[in-house]
Formats: C-alpha cells, structure tokens, sequence
C-alpha cells in the first residue's frame, strides 16, 4: 500500500494594516473640517424649512405661539380659494417675466456695445455698474421721488414737452410695470458685468475663423457668440428668476401691495399674512408654495437647458 502524501492546509497571511491612532485620526479630519459648514446649513437652512413645511399643517398664530392646531390641507385649500392669492400669483409670474426678459436682453446688448478696449467704456461700465452696489431701499426712495405725481423728475420731463403728468405708483394699470423699471434698473448693470465676462472668454481665433469664412455680423452672433454665452445666460437666468421671486423691499417702500392689490407678490404676502395679520399657518403655507414654485422652474430650466448650454 503506496502512503498517500497528506497536503498540508495553507496558511494565509493576514493583509490587513494596523493603523496607528494617529493615522486613524487623520482619516477622519475631512469630516471634522466640514462638521461647521454642515451644522450652519442645518440649523439655518434644513431645520427652519422643516418646520416651516410642519407650521403649514397647523392653525397657528403669532399672538399665540404656544397653541398649535393641526388642520391638515385647510390652509393650502383657504389659500387657493383666496382670489387675493389668485392675483398674488400672476402678479408674480408677470413681473418675473417681464423683470427676467428685459434684465438679459438690456444687458446682453449693453455688454456687446462695451465690450472694448477704450478707457471710456470702462468708465460706462463702472456707471452701470453702480445701481447694484447701492441699498435697494435706497433706490426705491430714489425711484419713488422721481415718479412722485407732482414733483417727481419723470413728470417734470413729461410738462416739459407738453404731455400731462402721470400717476405712477397710483394707476392699477401702470403700478406693477414702474417696479419692473425699478428691478430691471437694479439688476442689469450687474447682468452687463457677467455677459461682458462672458464675451471676453471666448477665444477670438473663433472669429477669425468666422471671418474668413465671410459670415455676417448676424450669422456670427447666432452661432458663435450665443452658443458659446449659453452658460453665462443660463447662470443668469436662474439666479435673476430667483431674486425675482424674492421681491419684497420696493414693494414695502413704494407700493405697500396696491393700489388694489396690484402690486402685491408672494413674498409680501407672506409678510403681510405673518406680520399684519398674525396668521402663521397661512404665512407658512404660502411659503412651501414659494418655494415648490421656485424650485420646479429652477428644475424645469435646467432639464430645458441641459442640451442647450455648450460648455467649453
């Protein structure tokens, strides 16, 4: 009988590190730096969102703050049956709009006709500039002399060429179109800033190209200049439709919301319903709406424009 070899089992060798207390500590000072930065944004972002969404649900009252009701919808199925909220939002939607559109468009040909070399341009560019440096409380004062029915500057240029005087701010038809003048003042120096950034970037040996190849002013716009501007428009788009959505300052200083609620937005009404009328439920409720609106169309933008930004 042949003796049959018996394997010996295999002895592995553990692979594992050790790693010394030091070097596990190090591991987690990443985490450590960002434990400031994460507890800002909880207490001063996600919790005071969180209890807004919770406040919606609740009759609550500011003279009150101890009682707390749980109502369920009630408060979003008073605040969409409320024809005031009706008119808050499409006065929101308009001058969104209108704010946006001529904001970008002011500024997209401003930058274009400053974007040179010559030292007085700077000089225009500082000038325009300027407005979105100064107190937007400030400025609507500012805007509210001018427009004022008997001594505003408007007024006096419009005697001065024989046309009568205008109610500005006191006309339902022309109320909401004066804050649009007085946001698209605001913003668009600094929107002509950022295109004229824009334009800068992009590398002249394109238009040299463009050139040679005889394209028109208009051709080379269209391809060239938009396109490769599709990034900066796309920031500016978003971060303009927010501050939009945001108004509140010159509606408080120059409307107060009228005349007949024609000026009225969503953020002063939120203001108006908390502060005013002490409804916290309300208040809150129109909040989450703001903010479901800002974020769907900040969403809906981005799956829009997702295909059409070119990046370089």
């Amino acid at each position: 009988m042949q003796n049959e070899a018996v394997a010996k089992p295999k002895v592995w060798k553990s692979t594992v590190r050790v790693l010394s207390p030091v070097r596990q500590w190090e591991r987690w000072w990443p985490y450590v730096y960002l434990t400031p930065a994460f507890l800002f944004f909880v207490i001063f972002f996600f919790y005071p969102i969180g209890y807004m969404i919770y406040l919606s649900f609740h009759d609550w009252s500011l003279l009150n703050l101890e009682e707390k009701e749980w109502v369920g919808l009630a408060n979003f199925q008073d605040l969409f049956q409320e024809k005031d909220f009706h008119q808050v939002i499409v006065n929101t939607a308009v001058f969104t709009a209108l704010t946006v559109i001529l904001g970008l468009g002011l500024a997209f040909l401003l930058a274009l006709w400053l974007n040179r070399k010559a030292k007085i341009y700077g000089v225009i560019q500082g000038a325009i500039f300027s407005p979105h440096i100064i107190s937007l409380v400030s400025i609507s004062m500012l805007w509210m002399w001018m427009m004022d029915p008997q001594y505003g500057l408007l007024n006096a240029m419009l005697k001065a060429v024989g046309l009568p005087a205008y109610t500005w701010l006191s006309d339902t038809k022309s109320a909401l179109l004066s804050l649009v003048l007085v946001s698209v003042w605001k913003i668009v120096g600094y929107n002509t800033i950022v295109f004229i950034a824009g334009l800068q970037s992009i590398p002249k040996d394109i238009y040299e190209a463009a050139a040679l190849d005889r394209s028109s002013r208009l051709q080379t716009l269209r391809r060239i200049t938009i396109p490769m501007l599709s990034p900066t428009i796309f920031f500016l788009f978003i971060i303009n439709t927010i501050s939009s959505f945001q108004a509140f300052d010159t509606i408080a200083i120059m409307t107060q919301g009228g005349p007949v609620n024609s000026t009225n937005m969503l953020v002063f009404y939120i203001y108006e319903q908390g502060m005013d009328f002490f409804n916290g439920g309300l208040a809150s409720a129109a909040s989450v709406v703001l903010l479901l609106l800002v974020g769907l169309l900040t969403l809906l933008h981005f799956a829009f424009m997702s295909r059409r930004v070119h990046y370089r």
